[in-house]
């Protein structure tokens, strides 16, 4: 079926939703690679926010502070799922962003409407510019930053296997009190009034608990590959 005259892959773009510890990152990264996509982490571009944010010393209890400075800190994304970086004002914040302090306070800075409003302008520029297509992964991009996406997925997994997996990744971490900040998380993401975590309407959902990573890349590539055959 392949050959030298064979048309290019027609572009598609891929909304990738879902609570924490649901394998959410490794399979979007896995599945842009496999398939020659762009990839978005659109969950480290608010750490990255918030990063800045405790940085410079705002005050991240107070809604009105952060909303005023939300559009200072310059936030650049690359979209190599192999090597997917992130700079604030040309600093590399890969690391820095995915320590405890930033992990605690993502949440209240993300739920600043101005703050959402900034950062999903700059995730649908990203998407817009990715020739070949892109998998775009956070919380609300199928509902809110994409809604028009060819593919949207929602990827969820019990308390339990979350917890297991996130505290795998957090070494030393303490599963039970892993899975609570967990829930706590999925509580003030999914109550929040601007672009709550929600499964959109016309999305697949995958339920991650029992599958291996790979199981789960390796149904995801399926989808993709069937949407593009279809478009």
């Amino acid at each position: 079926m392949e050959n030298g005259a064979a048309r290019p892959a027609p572009a598609v773009i891929v909304a990738i939703d879902g609570p924490s510890g649901t394998g959410k990152s490794s399979t979007s990264k896995a599945v842009a690679a496999k398939l020659g996509l762009s990839y978005l982490d659109t969950g480290a571009q608010y750490r990255a926010i918030t990063w800045w944010m405790v940085t410079n010393g705002i005050d991240i209890t107070d809604p009105t502070a952060i909303a005023a400075v939300a559009g200072k800190p310059e936030i650049i994304s690359g979209t190599d799922p192999s090597a997917p970086a992130i700079t604030v004002d040309g600093t590399d914040v890969a690391g820095p962003i995915r320590t405890q302090e930033v992990t605690s306070k993502v949440s209240a800075v993300s739920a600043v409407p101005e703050v959402r409003a900034r950062i999903t302008e700059l995730q649908r520029l990203i998407a817009a510019a990715a020739e070949p297509g892109i998998v775009v992964e956070g919380r609300d991009i199928g509902t809110t930053v994409l809604p028009d996406a060819d593919l949207k997925i929602f990827l969820t997994a019990s308390p339990e296997a979350r917890a297991s997996r996130r505290s795998g990744e957090l070494k030393g971490a303490d599963v039970n009190s892993t899975r609570e900040a967990l829930l706590k998380r999925d509580a003030a993401d999914s109550s929040r009034k601007t672009s709550p975590l929600a499964k959109a309407d016309d999305a697949v959902e995958v339920d991650t608990s029992d599958l291996t990573l790979q199981q789960v890349i390796e149904c995801v590539v399926t989808l993709v590959e069937e949407k593009r055959a279809a478009k």
